[in-house]
């Protein structure tokens, strides 16, 4: 499912003669197109959808969702989830992994601090 999600943008730069953000979305980190919100400012809320910010969004309503969202299970549904993406990036497994008793559980402890 691809969900038009709110996020906060972190900083703008340009590429490639596009407008583009680096955007929060409740802790994992996109590249956004601006080219449709050219105004947007770093600390705004906007709703994302297929990387390309489409409206304007206030703090207040862009978290409601981003809760919302996160209580559903949607964010981890639309982004994974970034400890167990780190994790595997860094050659850690969650879990019975054969890579030893040091390495098991090392991403769910991440998780929890």
């Amino acid at each position: 499912m691809c969900l038009a999600v709110p996020g906060r943008v972190l900083e703008i730069g340009e590429r490639d003669g596009t407008r583009m953000a680096s955007v929060d979305f409740g802790g994992v980190v996109k590249e956004v197109c601006l080219e449709y919100l050219p105004d947007l400012r770093v600390g705004e809320y906007a709703v994302v959808h297929v990387g390309f910010a489409l409206q304007r969004l206030d703090e207040e309503s862009a978290r409601r969702t981003l809760e919302l969202f996160e209580e559903l299970g949607m964010l981890q549904e639309e982004f994974g989830d970034p400890w167990e993406r780190a994790a595997a990036e860094a050659g850690v497994q969650d879990g019975p992994s054969g890579a030893g008793p040091e390495a098991e559980g090392t991403a769910r402890e991440a998780r929890q601090r």
